[in-house]
């Protein structure tokens, strides 16, 4: 009886799996499928521009991530200065901001007559100051944009790691004489190298998957052409071989980094046990010049897109009343409701099935699985279209039933299904992290006492879980809010939301009119990360 519970677990864990492992199997079989001449005629021409300016943006952007991530995330973890209580929390608003609202914010603000001209024309009256103010567009805005919006990847999990080093280590660096600086890069960021590199190999997956930012500034990455391989030569086949690319490259990443730290450790044995470490608290020059930097990169990534979009709706009032502010809120929080109860549920139920069967073959599923967060939202999106109508055309129809495309095609039910295999990785990493925290002995307890897998997974797992799962349902929430693709090409007829209406007006060049649907866009992002802010930024002696 006890094998048939385990059995039942492990088949809806791998059910669970195999859902979200179609997309990429998909993906990954386009080698082994043909493609139409737009294959030969892109590699002869724009294939090595894409590959070269995919490899430049994934470059620049995570050397400035890392740069701006680490560097914030140090400051308020080990020292105090002004305001570094605000910073700890403040810098992690620029998640509210997408790339491509933070491209609309920047183009705005600079460009030929522009805000820039408007406030210099104000302060100094008229003159030609077009000459004068620089540009930040094609791949300069494309890598600033990118940046400012996902950098906090880097800042969060650099924080955390930094929260939680001993004492035992800055003593060390004292004891061997020496500076600070040398005891950040010789011992802190050594230490940090785990939670350092999991931040940037998101901000890596975010930054080869982004449409909407060099869509915007017209970059020709591999992104945009999987979406050219799609709609204008209607080449899935090649447009699936783009993403596969995509994942490989992404994959090496990961293969190399865990090579280079062989048996490298990164937790320390120490007598005397964890010692909490004490905050330096700065003066003078040091003081200001952390300040600075924290106050600069906060107000350029968030107050700067945030004023813009504020400016623009005031100075075009007619843009706030046209739009259906009510509807978009409505549809937004309708697809971030279903779509979190699915998440949570799914990865719930994954994540118990594969801790009762600790099968392997199981966990190199479910490793495969949560790899679709790499996958850009364009190319899955298609892949869900032609599954379903491979499906339809082969399976349906043959067994004699209606067609499924209206069911599943352009429908709210097609967007939860797709945000599942796009978020999963999420959900199921979250939980796995959060799962690793209780003991497997309490699982034996609960045996002992009489308790079935359902009730200790309901009754004891649950109750565990949950601010954890309150948690991953706000990162949830944030990434459905700001998702671009997907929502645009799945979602139903005269279904939109504050994310599809701002890409839409900017499209057509209207970027006043995307400034209020941006605006809301960043309110309700921010609100949602303000409240997680909570369990972001838990320290020992608060």
């Amino acid at each position: 009886m006890l094998l048939k519970k385990i059995n039942i677990w492990f088949f809806i864990s791998l059910l669970i799996s195999i859902f979200v492992s179609i997309p990429i199997i998909t993906v990954l079989s386009s080698f082994f499928e043909n493609t139409s001449n737009y294959y030969e005629i892109l590699k002869n021409t724009f294939l090595i521009e894409y590959i070269f300016n995919s490899f430049i943006l994934l470059l620049s952007v995570l050397f400035l991530t890392f740069l701006l991530g680490t560097g914030t995330a140090y400051l308020v973890s080990f020292f105090k200065f002004p305001c570094s209580n605000f910073f700890k929390w403040a810098l992690i608003l620029s998640f509210a901001v997408p790339p491509y609202i933070y491209a609309y914010s920047l183009t705005a603000f600079f460009e030929n007559y522009g805000t820039a001209f408007t406030i210099l024309k104000n302060l100094f009256g008229d003159g030609n100051y077009n000459k004068s103010i620089p540009k930040f567009d094609g791949m300069l805005g494309a890598i600033l944009s990118i940046t400012f919006s996902l950098y906090a990847y880097v800042y969060i999990l650099s924080r955390a790691s930094f929260l939680y080093q001993s004492q035992n280590l800055i003593d060390l660096g004292k004891n061997l004489g020496f500076t600070g600086f040398k005891s950040f890069y010789s011992i802190i960021l050594p230490a940090a190298r785990p939670a350092i590199v999991a931040g940037l190999s998101l901000v890596a997956m975010e930054t080869l998957a982004e449409f909407g930012a060099v869509d915007f500034f017209s970059i020709n990455t591999l992104t945009t052409g999987i979406y050219n391989s799609w709609i204008s030569f209607d080449d899935l086949a090649f447009a699936n071989r783009i993403a596969s690319l995509l994942l490989l490259f992404i994959f090496s990443l990961f293969i190399i980094e865990n090579l280079s730290r062989k048996k490298a450790k990164y937790h320390f044995n120490i007598k005397g046990g964890f010692k909490q470490k004490e905050k330096i608290k700065l003066s003078g020059t040091k003081s200001f010049l952390a300040f600075m930097f924290c106050f600069s990169v906060f107000f350029i990534s968030f107050l700067f897109p945030l004023i813009q979009m504020l400016y623009w709706t005031i100075k075009f009032p007619e843009n706030l009343f046209d739009l259906q502010i009510i509807s978009l809120l409505l549809n937004t929080l309708y697809l971030v409701t279903l779509s979190s109860i699915v998440l949570i549920t799914f990865s719930l139920l994954s994540n118990y099935g594969n801790r009762v069967s600790n099968n392997k073959t199981l966990n190199i599923l479910s490793t495969l699985s949560i790899s679709g967060y790499a996958i850009p939202g364009v190319i899955l999106a298609i892949a869900f279209i032609t599954f379903i109508a491979w499906l339809d055309n082969n399976i349906i129809k043959s067994l004699g039933f209606l067609s499924i495309k209206k069911i599943f095609i352009g429908s709210v039910l097609s967007l939860v299904l797709v945000y599942f295999i796009r978020f999963y990785s999420l959900a199921f990493n979250g939980i796995k992290s959060a799962y690793e925290k209780i003991n497997i002995t309490v699982d034996e307890s609960a045996y002992l006492l009489g308790y079935s897998k359902r009730k200790t997974f309901t009754n004891i797992h649950v109750p565990l879980l949950r601010n954890s799962l309150l948690f991953i349902i706000i990162l949830i929430s944030l990434e459905i809010i700001r998702e671009l693709p997907i929502t645009l090409i799945l979602r139903p007829f005269n279904f939109e939301t504050f994310a599809t209406t701002a890409y839409i007006s900017a499209s057509e060049d209207l970027l006043e009119a995307a400034a209020v649907p941006s605006l809301f866009l960043i309110l309700i992002a921010s609100f949602f990360i303000i409240i997680a802010s909570k369990y972001i930024l838990r320290e020992n002696n608060e």
